[in-house]
């Protein structure tokens, strides 16, 4: 069912909403961003739909709310330990298409992959997905089309905000709180074609592992983690237990997200670690996007929303790496 109406009935839908969703949407923060009198875009609560920005991509993903990049797992004293409270609302997230998928990618890891996580079983059990729509062809650094990700099904509800008025789809019974509102058809419009298309390798073999290509990386990256930090996909963090000034024999463990990218990340006792140039460090994070994570769960990890491009600050494209590997495989060297 789909519906049309006024900004003024949409925000005090939302208004009702609130009693038992936590509602979250991508809010432009300005002069937030990374560099100078730059902006920045992450999720937030919303409580107005003139709060969400629709018309610029995320910096970050929706990720940082069911998998907080800093997340207190339980706290603990000397003699017992409890799991800190979470709220009892369910949570509404406004997405794009491929971060729908990215959640996806990431329930494969947590949910799937062994024992389910049971801090982001607790989250992602309450996620409902708004829909948000794209530009015609995405945005910058997008290749979504070529992923397949810039279509999803697995939304409950699709907003389309055009003038005064807002033009929602409700897939789920449970969202619709929109009676006697005029009705119609309406469906989604999913980008068709991007400005940036990619051609994954079909079948890495041994020999990329010692290709050259790696180390043009060696001498460009500077091993910031930016790439790591807006994937959608990645899931990697350490633990850190912090113990109070106040009380050294109380405190809480941390689940805190790391990057394959740092220095560190693959240290070991007695100084050893097993990745330790900027290159190889690039070979792991590229090949466990589109080989290894495909090879376990059928599909590529990486979704195409090229939030990586767009926050290196040496202008490394994981998406013409990408295509490189593919020359590689047509013309090995």
């Amino acid at each position: 069912m789909a519906y049309k109406v006024s900004l003024a009935a949409f925000d005090q839908y939302l208004q009702e909403l609130k009693k038992e969703y936590l509602i979250f949407a991508p809010v432009l923060l300005a002069g937030k961003g990374t560099y100078t009198d730059t902006d920045s875009i992450r999720y937030q609560e919303i409580s107005r739909l003139s709060e969400v920005c629709f018309e610029r991509k995320a910096s970050f993903s929706a990720k940082e709310v069911v998998l907080p990049i800093t997340q207190t797992l339980f706290y603990f004293t000397e003699d017992h330990w409890n799991e800190p409270q979470i709220s009892d609302k369910k949570i509404l997230l406004f997405v794009r298409s491929c971060d729908i998928h990215a959640m996806k990618r990431l329930d494969a890891m947590y949910l799937q992959n062994g024992p389910a996580d049971p801090y982001y079983r607790a989250l992602r059990e309450k996620v409902h997905f708004c829909l948000m729509e794209c530009e015609e062809q995405g945005f910058d650094n997008c290749f979504c089309v070529s992923m397949g990700t810039n279509a999803a099904a697995g939304y409950d509800l699709f907003v389309r905000p055009e003038g005064g008025n807002v033009y929602v789809g409700v897939k789920n019974p449970a969202l619709d709180g929109f009676a006697g509102a005029e009705t119609l058809e309406l469906e989604p419009d999913f980008v068709m074609e991007n400005k940036k298309a990619v051609t994954l390798p079909a079948a890495l073999d041994q020999q990329i592992f010692s290709s050259p290509v790696w180390q043009e990386y060696s001498s460009r990256c500077i091993g910031c983690g930016r790439c790591n930090f807006v994937c959608p996909t990645c899931s990697c963090f350490s633990m850190q237990d912090i113990f109070y000034k106040e009380n050294r024999n109380a405190g809480e463990r941390r689940r805190v997200w790391a990057s394959c990218m740092v220095d560190g990340y693959t240290d070991m006792a007695g100084g050893h670690a097993f990745r330790k140039t900027q290159g190889e460090r690039m070979r792991f994070r590229v090949l466990h996007k589109v080989y290894d994570y495909k090879k376990r769960f059928g599909q590529p990890m990486c979704v195409g929303c090229g939030r990586c491009d767009d926050a290196c600050p040496e202008y490394i494209s994981f998406a013409h790496c990408l295509n490189k590997l593919s020359k590689l495989e047509e013309v090995p060297e």
